[in-house]
């Protein structure tokens, strides 16, 4: 944007002098954070109706493929890139990259509901472009709290960043009600959801948000980029992988492919490191690591991000896999219900963070991130002894308590790391905080799914077939279904579908006499059934996320070597 223009637009809200204009950048980046992260979701709780919908089975063995795909690959994409596009946003401006992001997010938004074909084409179209989609969302996420860190003076910044992020974090919530909203009337409809909104904000982005931060020429790192991008998709692939069972095993970390993409990301990423440290104008400038408040923030924020992450996951299989039919819904609706029934964690969110945000800029960010992380400890410290078939108002007030300190510890944390860095370097800073967001969910599911499964194989196989020769299965049989991998009843009550029903099939089921068959495959047998087990399972995760969150507060309260302004 021209001086010209900058001086005819004065007085104007959109003009990037005006008073008014960090409140417009507020609001774009705002709704940019929020269709974002609620496209990281939406999809997770509408995947029986997506596979139903392109006449596709997700869990057959040869489709698991696609399920995880389709699960994974927009946070994968994300998390790959979003240090790219930030640094390409503080060479060639923030705002161009972050507005290409809004169009090019709508444009896949439109194809994706349009998917045309069925089965496996169905399945890949869809994995195609939300790889796209992805890309367009890095992009939002990428600059958007760049934008704001150049928009607002220091003292008000940490309540901008508060409200940025905590949406952005609550979109991956929405995102689970309003996917099982949409998917029960239309599964193309929670990809039209997109349109207008992006249509609006790729509009309101191009007339009103200007570049008003630093702008620093340089070279595109091309060989940094290409390393990172193979090392950190050919790890987080792996582990990702390494959840299904392989070789008789119930996990997959003695596949050779996985042991391969393990050790082979982390030295391509260590000569992605040798690389940054060499170049002139590296992709990631290692050097903010040496800012200690740089390095213990995207610590913390790592760390919050795997036990937030594993905790939604976690959540929506005890709800959809043994609360819910438990207390008489039926499994078709469970993914919708789950939604419902966590909404106390996004309230919490949205209530804590831009409260938290506003009060960092008074009493510093410090202080009030390690408190959020100590209360999501207590949170899941109570998770840890609450009973499997739980009353709702002591399950709402632990996960109210959870989002309440996630959202304590998000804006504070965003202003930490920004607030820490040179302003020619906030698009860069803004990528790499993202990427270490992104990577945690990632790396979440692979983490506590791996812990799951590991606490269910100890149990699940004896209780399993001592339940099904219980009802009659033949032993062949129930010791047979026993002594399948844990992560497929994992996978099913996930989806929101019958288990047990799945396990034994419409030829089983046929043989057995039909008081039998209703046991097996009502409501209440494999809740029944599988709660011990679970919360064997859930103790290790729990545990986990507990020491995360301590550690975490821990590096929150690392002081800086030197003021920061």
């Amino acid at each position: 944007m021209t001086g010209t223009l900058e001086t005819s637009r004065r007085g104007l809200p959109t003009s990037a002098d005006h008073p008014h204009y960090k409140w417009v950048a507020l609001s774009n980046t705002t709704l940019g954070m929020l269709i974002a992260t609620i496209n990281a979701s939406i999809v997770l709780i509408s995947l029986p109706a997506i596979f139903n919908g392109i006449h596709l089975n997700p869990l057959s063995p040869g489709n698991v493929s696609y399920l995880l795909w389709m699960l994974m690959g927009y946070m994968l994409v994300s998390a790959v890139l979003v240090v790219t596009l930030g640094r390409l946003g503080d060479m060639f401006g923030r705002v161009r990259i972050y507005n290409a992001g809004f169009a090019l997010f709508t444009v896949t938004s439109i194809a994706l509901s349009l998917d045309p074909f069925d089965g496996g084409g169905g399945a890949l179209w869809l994995i195609g472009w939300r790889v796209l989609q992805a890309v367009g969302g890095a992009m939002l996420m990428a600059n958007s709290a760049a934008i704001l860190t150049d928009a607002f003076p220091a003292a008000q910044r940490g309540m901008a960043l508060g409200v940025n992020i905590v949406a952005g974090i609550a979109g991956s919530f929405i995102g689970l009600v309003l996917g099982g909203l949409l998917a029960e009337w239309n599964w193309r409809a929670i990809f039209w959801v997109n349109v207008p909104i992006g249509i609006v904000g790729t509009l309101w982005a191009y007339r009103s948000l200007h570049d008003t931060g630093l702008r620093r020429p340089g070279r595109i790192d091309w060989w940094g980029n290409l390393t990172f991008a193979v090392g950190l998709t050919a790890l987080l692939a792996a582990i990702t992988y390494g959840i299904q069972p392989y070789g008789g095993h119930s996990q997959g970390w003695t596949n050779p492919w996985v042991l391969s993409g393990l050790i082979g990301g982390v030295l391509v990423l260590a000569l992605f490191t040798w690389i940054e440290r060499r170049v002139t104008d590296p992709m990631f400038p290692l050097g903010l690591f040496k800012i200690r408040a740089f390095a213990s923030g995207n610590v913390a924020g790592l760390l919050a991000s795997i036990a937030r992450g594993g905790l939604q996951f976690m959540l929506i299989i005890w709800l959809q896999g043994i609360w819910l039919p438990l207390h008489g819904y039926r499994y078709e609706e469970t993914p919708l219900w789950a939604g419902i029934y966590l909404l106390p964690l996004t309230v919490g969110f949205l209530a804590a963070g831009p409260i938290a945000g506003h009060l960092s800029d008074r009493y510093g960010p410090r202080l009030f991130a390690a408190a959020g992380l100590l209360v999501m400890a207590l949170s899941f410290g109570g998770l840890l002894v609450l009973p499997t078939d739980f009353a709702y108002w002591a399950f709402a007030g632990l996960v109210f308590l959870n989002g309440l300190g996630g959202g304590l510890f998000a804006a504070p944390n965003t202003a930490l790391i920004m607030s820490s860095v040179p302003a020619h370097l906030r698009g860069a800073a803004s990528g790499m905080r993202a990427t270490f967001q992104n990577a945690g969910m990632v790396l979440s599911i692979g983490v506590f799914f791996s812990l799951m499964v590991a606490g269910l194989s100890s149990h699940l196989p004896a209780t399993l077939n001592d339940g099904l020769a219980a009802q009659g299965v033949p032993p062949q049989a129930a010791h047979s279904i026993a002594a399948l991998p844990p992560v497929g009843t994992l996978f099913a009550a996930f989806l929101g579908y019958n288990p047990i029903q799945e396990l034994l099939g419409p030829q089983l089921l046929g043989q057995l006499p039909p008081a039998n068959a209703a046991t097996l495959t009502g409501r209440e047998f494999f809740p029944n059934l599988v709660s011990g087990p679970f919360h064997d399972g859930l103790i290790i995760v729990f545990w986990l996320a507990i020491a995360m969150s301590v550690i975490g507060a821990l590096a929150s309260l690392v002081k800086p070597a030197k003021p920061v302004t």
